[in-house]
């Protein structure tokens, strides 16, 4: 019985774009996407400056190469254009008439016309597959208000003055809720155990998220943790990026076989909710009589896999940086005239689930080069962490305008009849590893206990976490064992 086993994708993937990603044998479940290729011939200039300024800067040769097969494809289809006119109305003539001598002169000049039509057809498919797969992997473009360097546009809660610092992994340890040990030994680096009281934190965490985002109309959902790559790939994941292997890939292979192996399958887990929220309006055109109802606002409960976790420095040690967690996600389609105030609005969201936690946080305005490909324009909080001496990002919110819809072709009916490609946008409402750092820095007391969030009592059944008492009666009893 053959089952699945997890590999890295294979950083030589190709991106195709009306095929399977991963297995150009199987069937792809998206259509061809509806690139915007005018925008980039419009604006070449622009392109570029956006490559440079996202730090994708080889990318940059492909816009000339874009620029000449957009304009090859046009004098095929100018070339093919009387052509077909022509085969439209020898196929009528050929209807219409009853004479055998007048029937044998369409008939011989529309076997002519197919045969010079037939050429000019292939090159043109062939040139938009090359053409597609040059655009398919550059980036949206950026908001123009968009910082060049990260600004600060807000600030939540105040700095407290502590007595006692602590790095998270020694508070988590004492408390005996964290184990990342065994997980290293179970998995590796990255990899962890929560225990105790630190799982029912996180089960207070997610709650608290949840129900703060459905006060507010956001539609609960709980999706797959595991897509095709095509749609991570189309929603704006790379399979690698400058840091290294991004997408853990699934492939049906019996776990006995090689670990050498190279083949590829078509499914990966997903590196964030988004993804397979998004998949959730594939091939869908939102109805003339229900883009009132837009924004359709969803929150998707999802753990999250990362197959780069950092370096195994002090920044990325501990919870900071794994390779699973647990995540609430946002995820919104608008029409296109919403997006910005929906951006807004996921921001507030983030910004109120963070203040009702006490914690002291900074808003960040982030830069293009900071910005996925998906994204339009992001902002990011992060918390001030007392034991790290710095901030970590805690949430982020991005607008991806199009980019995403285009290539799951999302669309809405405007009263016009018109189809337009919606806007996605999607936030972080809570990563709960990062959340639980923040936390146990920040309310750390001199005893080695933690002072949790009122917000999180009725949730959690707690006030303080603090070391278990049973602990202590473990060791007698494992000191007792040695007589026997």
């Amino acid at each position: 019985m053959n089952r699945p086993c997890l590999r890295l994708l294979h950083p030589r993937i190709q991106f195709r774009c009306n095929s399977n990603a991963l297995n150009p044998a199987s069937t792809s479940t998206l259509k061809r996407p509806s690139l915007n290729l005018q925008q980039i011939v419009d604006n070449q200039d622009l392109t570029k400056q956006n490559l440079e300024a996202r730090n994708l800067g080889h990318l940059v040769p492909s816009i000339q190469k874009i620029l000449a097969l957009y304009s090859q494809r046009r004098k095929c289809i100018q070339d093919r254009a009387p052509l077909q006119l022509r085969r439209a109305e020898l196929i009528e003539a050929l209807a219409k008439t009853k004479f055998k001598d007048n029937k044998a002169k369409l008939l011989e000049e529309a076997v002519e016309v197919k045969t010079k039509l037939a050429p000019l057809v292939a090159q043109e498919k062939e040139i938009t597959t090359e053409l597609e797969s040059l655009v398919f992997p550059l980036p949206n473009y950026t908001h123009p208000d968009t910082p060049s360097t990260e600004k600060e546009i807000g600030t939540i809660g105040e700095l407290k003055k502590k007595t006692v610092v602590r790095d998270h992994i020694e508070i988590a340890e004492h408390l005996e809720i964290l184990d990342l040990r065994s997980g290293a030994r179970a998995v590796g680096h990255a990899w962890y155990y929560l225990k105790g009281m630190g799982v029912q934190l996180e089960r207070a965490l997610v709650s608290y998220a949840i129900d703060m985002a459905m006060q507010r109309g956001w539609q609960l959902v709980k999706p797959p943790d595991v897509v095709r790559t095509e749609v991570a790939i189309a929603c704006g994941f790379r399979p690698r990026d400058e840091q290294g292997d991004q997408i853990y890939q699934l492939s049906n292979t019996a776990i006995e076989e090689s670990a050498t192996d190279t083949g590829t399958g078509s499914l990966c887990l997903a590196g964030t909710a988004e993804i397979p929220l998004a998949a959730m309006h594939i091939d869908h055109v939102f109805p003339e009589n229900h883009v009132e109802d837009l924004p359709v606002r969803y929150v998707g409960v999802g753990t999250a896999y990362r197959g780069e976790a950092g370096n195994r420095g002090r920044e990325s040690k501990g919870l900071y940086r794994v390779h699973q967690f647990t995540k609430v996600e946002l995820f919104a389609w608008t029409r296109e005239e919403q997006s910005d105030q929906m951006l807004q609005e996921i921001l507030q969201l983030q910004w109120d689930i963070v203040d009702s936690l006490g914690l002291h946080a900074r808003i960040l305005d982030m830069p293009p080069h900071e910005l996925g490909n998906a994204a339009y324009r992001k902002y990011d909080i992060e918390a001030w962490m007392y034991g790290r001496q710095t901030w970590g990002e805690i949430t982020s919110a991005s607008n991806c305008t199009d980019y995403q819809s285009r290539r799951l072709n999302t669309m809405y009916r405007r009263k016009d009849g018109k189809q337009i490609f919606a806007h996605t946008l999607n936030g972080t409402a809570m990563a709960v590893p990062r959340m639980i750092i923040a936390i146990l820095e920040s309310g750390l007391q001199e005893d080695g206990s933690v002072v949790i969030p009122e917000v999180l009592h009725k949730y959690l059944g707690a006030e303080v976490i603090t070391k278990p008492v049973a602990s202590e009666i473990d060791r007698r009893r494992e000191k007792d064992l040695k007589y026997y």
